[in-house]
């Protein structure tokens, strides 16, 4: 081979690398995104953004249409993100945008000596430093964002840590369970609680509102409930304790329903109370479906809380099923909710517990228009509780 080739062999095989390069990085670069977000990205989250970021402004006087509205919205906008960063970062935002509209504008500095005219074009260095400014001021919102992550990592490990991991193992039933969250921090509950006599204590609630606030109103209910169930498990007990410690700790907006039984295994009865919580669907062996208990108020809101008890046997071949109300209102992409009685239609099928919950997880994904909860935008969180009585 002559020199000439070799060398053009060579060329042509770091041309390759760098190209295989630039496509990894690429690769990389734009892994986890899936088809459609970019399109989500503008269309709704943008819509989502703008309505956050200027909601501290008044909007009473924007008008209707055309040039004045753009620049209406342009003003409130710039004032809404100005006003939710820090002092010192809110003026390296402001600095950074007038150096935009000067490097817009165009800025020049002109020297006419006796020799010599010089004239310098300052646009190219006002547009660098407007970019070096937001590029700087993204990365310190970044690193706050981090440090946030990081924290609601932590919590969302501590609140996993108060949920099941497994079912409950009991001759004769089968318990199957799931829980989905809408944010990083969910507001669902339940819980299993062996006694003694061959007792169970089960639980399930949902906290009011989203986020942080409901995962920590979650962690008082749970630590309220290991006192309430060692001091009398009697079920209208137990939600009244966990009521006047929601009561102490929260406001009046800070509230949780919830369900709390005893399940008596032997004898196949559960003897319940529920506090604002969805009826559980009680499934006969023979198909039928029924609403079983009675409504209350949720726990937080008042100091008197009147309760109910209740109960109901499950006989061999019987089912029960606790929920959130997450599932039925769940919305399609055409804004329907999943409702009650698709919840219903489902459980009716009938089959095992875990049988029971798949079926109620792959209706409510086909409802939501994807394969599976994981993919879904929630915007309620979901908690699906099985309890079967296996027939010997």
């Amino acid at each position: 081979m002559s020199r000439r080739a070799s060398k053009t062999k060579r060329k042509r095989k770091r041309g390759t690398s760098v190209f295989d390069d630039a496509r990894s990085f690429a690769s990389r670069y734009a892994e986890g995104v899936r088809p459609g977000e970019l399109r989500s990205i503008l269309a709704r989250q943008a819509s989502e953004a703008y309505d956050v970021i200027t909601r501290d402004q008044s909007l009473e006087n924007e008008p209707k249409r055309g040039l004045r509205r753009f620049f209406f919205r342009a003003r409130i906008l710039f004032l809404g993100m100005s006003f939710k960063l820090t002092p010192p970062r809110r003026v390296l935002f402001g600095a950074s945008v007038v150096a935009i509209i000067l490097g817009l504008l165009g800025s020049q500095a002109r020297y006419d000596g006796a020799r010599v005219s010089v004239s310098i074009d300052f646009s190219g260095f006002w547009l660098l430093l407007a970019i070096s400014g937001l590029l700087f001021l993204l990365g310190l919102e970044l690193v706050d964002r981090i440090r946030v992550r990081d924290e609601i990592e932590v919590a969302r490990h501590l609140q996993r840590e108060l949920l099941p991991e497994q079912a409950p193992k009991l001759p004769g039933w089968s318990f199957a369970h799931s829980y989905r969250t809408a944010n990083d921090i969910g507001g669902d509950y339940y819980d299993f609680l062996p006694l003694s006599n061959g007792r169970l204590a089960m639980v399930i609630g949902d906290a009011s509102g989203h986020g942080m606030a409901a995962g920590l109103l979650m962690a008082i209910a749970n630590a309220s409930l290991k006192t309430a169930v060692d001091l009398d498990p009697d079920p209208v007990a137990v939600l009244a304790l966990i009521n006047r410690a929601l009561i102490r700790t929260g406001d009046r907006h800070s509230f949780m329903t919830m369900l709390f039984g005893l399940l008596d295994t032997s004898a196949g009865r559960l003897d319940f109370a529920s506090a604002g919580h969805p009826f559980p669907l009680l499934r006969r062996a023979d198909g039928r479906v029924e609403e079983v208990g009675s409504g209350a108020l949720p726990l937080g809101i008042r100091a008197k809380l009147t309760l109910k008890p209740d109960h109901v046997v499950l006989a061999p071949g019987d089912a029960l099923v606790l929920y959130s109300d997450g599932v039925p209102e769940a919305m399609s992409p055409t804004e329907d909710s999943f409702g009650y009685e698709r919840l219903r239609a489902a459980v009716a099928v009938g089959g095992s517990a875990e049988e029971m919950q798949k079926r109620l997880l792959s209706t409510l994904a086909a409802h939501l228009g994807v394969a599976s909860l994981e993919e879904a935008r929630l915007t309620d969180d979901i908690t699906i509780v099985v309890i079967e009585h296996r027939k010997i």
